[in-house]
């Protein structure tokens, strides 16, 4: 099986070794290198996580005075939240995303695990957990008020792990599984790097590992590594420039064996290094920064449910920086939903609006459905657009959230309208009406009707324009039939495309 991690290629660059590029050409090399970014199947990328479990515990409370005791706020709590955290954050956030997750860590036993079990169950991971007795889970506790932590207190001691055990226990889970995650935060869940690294291999299944340590020998053979950059400087020195940063990083895959090295630099965004290939360079994605707890596990859980789903890895590694710029602006450790991140690809790819393909726009419907939006559909032929449309429209558009246009193609408005008709291309109705205001999206369609559109999208509301009853709409039945709405509204008097055709041809 070969190694999607290892064999991925950028088809428009393929010069070898090129070891010293600046920050320009970089980036040049990232937009040359960027295909058509897409939603990937992660219902079928199942990814196995292993490593460092830990529960963060959140104490939330306003703050009015300050303490007589000592010049300390005090702290009247008022919530008690408990998220998963370290690995299990990963698996959360791979589970988040739609992709079957299962976990494998070293917990107390005691309420703190319990409390991680039961959290992890309700995302939908397998939990599967090595409970030392009179031993406590790894919390860390954080004290917020007015979404500011004023206090972390750690709860946590090295874990005597048995390393063997463990190792059965994953070589039994490798099965069907296409990615291995190791999550390691150096507390002593993983103590045999190398024969969970040598079982995945020898499955040809790409191993992904979050370093830590100062000694990054114990990753070797594995098929990406994702340390941020303090990290990478530690092991391998500073790096003055990126001429330096490149050759320093060539250097430790060479060493360790390894297939890819991505470096996380914050604000100056990432960069993704591959033997054989020329350097990646992508810019920060983040609007605004607001917590980066927890932001190295949804850059590795992506990337990981991504090459778990086939992606090439430039494209997951570009997938994995959109949902690295919203996890910073979220508060504590979150997990990304697909949602989320299909709304980001939108956004990235121009799709938040205009017009879209059927696979655009069956996504598009998917994430504004996802965040309790009403979908509007219309049709017609919209061959000279005028008041009347305009006004018919926004009409439309106040029944709901979203406005779909669909918009008869060329043939069938000759089929539908006789010779001479449409006077403007199919391609020219649809931009002027995406330029509208009232209108989200806009798609053509070549049949008569917009029936076959209607069963693939399933809007909420259908209307049409016009005079006549709500039976005598073409596709009511198929919304009735789902227990969607069908509304007719009125036409603006004396607006119409066919008597304004027909006045320019006496004009004439």
């Amino acid at each position: 099986m070969e190694n999607p991690v290892e064999s991925s290629r950028c088809s428009r660059h393929t010069s070898p070794r090129q070891a010293c590029v600046n920050i320009a050409a970089l980036f040049i090399l990232y937009v040359g290198c960027t295909m058509k970014l897409s939603m990937p199947r992660f219902d079928q990328a199942p990814v196995l996580v292993v490593g460092d479990v830990m529960l963060d515990r959140y104490w939330h409370g306003g703050t009015s005075r300050i303490s007589p005791e000592a010049p300390v706020p005090v702290v009247k709590v008022e919530q008690i939240e408990d998220r998963p955290g370290g690995a299990a954050n990963v698996a959360l956030n791979i589970a988040a995303l739609g992709a079957p997750a299962s976990l494998v860590g070293v917990t107390g036993d005691d309420e703190a695990a319990d409390s991680l079990v039961n959290s992890l169950k309700g995302a939908g991971v397998r939990a599967l957990f090595q409970r030392i007795a009179h031993q406590p889970t790894i919390v860390k506790l954080r004290v917020m008020s007015r979404h500011q932590q004023l206090l972390r207190i750690d709860f946590e001691e090295p874990f005597a792990t048995d390393a063997l055990a463990l190792g059965d226990q994953v070589d039994e889970l490798l099965e069907g599984i296409k990615v291995l995650v190791l999550s390691d935060y150096g507390k002593g869940a993983l103590k045999n790097h190398q024969v969970l690294i040598q079982a995945a291999r020898a499955r040809g299944i790409p191993v992904l590992a979050d370093p830590k340590g100062k000694d990054f020998s114990i990753y070797r053979g594995a098929s990406l590594i994702t340390p941020n950059l303090s990290e990478f400087e530690t092991i391998v020195g500073g790096c003055a420039d990126e001429h330096e940063l490149v050759s320093k990083g060539a250097q430790l895959m060479h060493d360790l064996d390894l297939g890819a090295l991505l470096v996380t630099r914050g604000e100056h965004g990432m960069t993704l290094l591959r033997p054989d290939h020329p350097a990646l360079h992508l810019p920060a994605r983040a609007r605004e920064v607001f917590d980066v707890t927890g932001a190295g596990d949804t850059v590795i859980s992506t990337l990981a449910a991504a090459i778990a789903a086939g992606e090439e890895l430039p494209h997951a590694v570009a997938l994995a920086n959109l949902a690295a710029g919203i996890v910073v602006g979220k508060l504590g450790t979150a997990a990304i939903s697909a949602p989320e991140l299909r709304r980001a690809i939108q956004r990235e790819e121009g799709s938040e609006r205009g017009v879209l393909g059927l696979e655009q726009l069956v996504l598009a419907v998917a994430d504004a459905r996802a965040h309790n939006e009403k979908i509007v559909f219309t049709n017609g032929c919209f061959d000279i657009l005028h008041a009347g449309h305009v006004t018919y429209l926004e009409q439309a558009r106040a029944q709901g959230d979203r406005l779909i246009v669909a918009v008869n193609d060329d043939a069938s408005v000759s089929r539908l309208k006789g010779p001479g008709r449409p006077i403007n291309s199919v391609d020219r109705r649809m931009a002027v009406l995406a330029g509208l205001g009232a209108v989200d999206w806009v798609i053509s369609f070549p049949e008569g009707t917009p029936e076959n559109l209607l069963r693939e999208v399933k809007p909420d509301v259908l209307v049409k324009g016009g005079d006549y009853g709500i039976e005598q709409v073409v596709g009511a039945d198929i919304v009735a039939a789902y227990g969607g709405i069908v509304k007719v509204l009125g036409l603006v008097e004396n607006s119409s495309t066919t008597a304004i055709v027909e006045k320019i041809r006496q004009s004439e």
